[in-house]
């Protein structure tokens, strides 16, 4: 079954934020208010970030995609952090943030290759699966 756009672009930047030394703990992490695209572990400090991904086609009208992290989506991002730290009370004394992560897109033609690149970087496109993506930007600790 062929990913989503939204799928491949949680999985591009779930593979850099490994290459950035964070450990995924849950991918599309479900409740009653919403879910969380990723929760990664930073290695190093033990930080934990709930990250929105917004995945946008070059041409979009909404900043690729920051404009719609708007004020409700935070707030149902906190309450479904609150509900994960709740579900897992051993994470819950760790310290949090809020990341948004922005990728953008565009379909190309069947091209055949379909890898990631030796070096994940922001602002550099790659080709993978008939794609080029870009992770435009990383924004740690978005909102409160």
């Amino acid at each position: 079954m062929k990913q989503t756009i939204g799928n491949l672009g949680e999985q591009i930047v779930g593979e850099w934020l490994q290459r950035q030394d964070y450990i995924i703990l849950k991918q599309n992490w479900r409740c009653r208010w919403g879910e969380i695209d990723l929760i990664a572990q930073q290695t190093t400090n033990q930080m934990l970030a709930f990250v929105e991904v917004k995945t946008r086609s070059r041409r979009n009208w909404d900043e690729n995609g920051l404009l719609a992290v708007d004020e409700v989506k935070q707030h149902k991002l906190w309450q479904t952090a609150s509900m994960f730290l709740a579900q897992y009370p051993h994470l819950a004394e760790l310290p949090c943030r809020f990341d948004v992560a922005l990728v953008s897109y565009q379909s190309l033609k069947n091209t055949g290759e379909s890898i990631y690149p030796a070096q994940l970087t922001i602002k550099k496109p790659f080709t993978f699966q008939n794609y080029q993506f870009t992770l435009e930007n990383y924004l740690p600790a978005a909102f409160d």
